[in-house]
């Protein structure tokens, strides 16, 4: 009986595959528009649409730190018309930050983990620190007027990349949430803040025209946007180190077929050159996990967050 369900359910699956998209397939960008989220969803979209012979429309539902929107599409059909486009935090983080989420993570399954980037730290250049060493004395000195990072928001990477940077370096760093990247990078430019650990992309063109100084990046390599400013494994710092990962997401019940049909559908839309460009312009380091492999590494990136908040005592209630 058992044995019989199961052949009878591959057919099923790959049948399910082989017909979609049936209708109008829908991306939700759990973050702000106009950011890397946002941009990997509509230019994944572009591509897709013009395949699929189907409307592919991006909606953006920002809000709790991507709960609001992992909750939609965790709530609809497991048929791959509803994906969501977003950040590993939501899962990684956010079940051990927030009191209560209105999804379990298990809720979702990765279809594929597309990119990563890591963060620029940087400081007012009016501070006059010239590097991670001083920031670091600044921190601990007894007469310091303290420092201060923005952050994109309660539990964003910018707010644990300033936790991490507390509790392996013992400077204390008064974290300071705006309401996404954009001004919690203003902040830094009009010395509302000390400085911040925030994307590249934003805060690149402050460093170019000297009101930002650039001390790090918290990739594991260089900036490819800024290849002259060194990785804080190369500072001595590598616990520091952080990356966001950037995914696609499918409700728990979508079948294993459909899965992969669609990890390989987005993955070959973005190594399209336009779009490996886009990537580069976006500061983004090509991933390609799906399946186990993107699991595995969600696991281990929700199991050492789980450390860090635990250690440094976040929460968003």
């Amino acid at each position: 009986m058992l044995v019989a369900a199961c052949s009878a359910t591959r057919p099923a699956q790959a049948q399910d595959a082989a017909a979609f998209p049936q209708r109008p397939v829908r991306f939700v960008n759990n973050f702000p528009p106009a950011g890397p989220s946002d941009i990997l969803a509509r230019s994944v979209a572009d591509v897709l649409q013009a395949q699929w012979k189907q409307p592919v429309t991006v909606e953006s539902k920002a809000g709790a730190g991507g709960n609001l929107g992992a909750d939609t599409v965790a709530k609809a059909a497991p048929d791959g018309h509803t994906l969501l486009f977003g950040i590993d935090s939501t899962f990684t983080v956010n079940p051990h930050l927030y009191k209560a989420m209105p999804f379990k993570p298990a809720d979702l399954k990765p279809v594929l983990i597309m990119s990563s980037s890591g963060l620029l730290v940087g400081v007012n250049a009016a501070t006059g620190l010239k590097s991670m060493k001083e920031l670091i004395a600044e921190g601990k000195a007894k007469d310091s007027k303290g420092v201060t990072f923005s952050s994109g928001g309660n539990g964003s990477p910018g707010h644990l990349a300033s936790e991490q940077f507390t509790e392996f370096t013992q400077a204390k760093i008064t974290h300071v949430p705006y309401k996404g990247n954009t001004p919690a990078v203003q902040a830094v430019v009009a010395a509302e803040v000390t400085g911040g650990m925030l994307a590249t992309p934003g805060m690149l063109p402050h460093v170019k025209s000297g009101k930002v100084t650039a001390l790090a990046v918290t990739s594991r390599q260089r900036s490819r946007l800024a290849p002259e400013v060194p990785t804080v494994g190369e500072l001595g710092l590598p616990q520091l180190e952080q990356e966001v990962y950037y995914l696609v997401m499918a409700p728990v019940g979508t079948p294993d077929a459909l899965v992969q049909q669609l990890a390989k559908a987005i993955a070959d839309a973005l190594q399209r050159p336009d779009n490996q460009a886009r990537l580069a312009q976006l500061d983004m380091h090509w991933q390609g996990l799906s399946g186990a492999a993107a699991s595995k590494r969600l696991a281990e990136l929700s199991e050492r967050y789980a450390r860090i908040v635990k250690a440094t005592g976040m929460r968003v209630d």
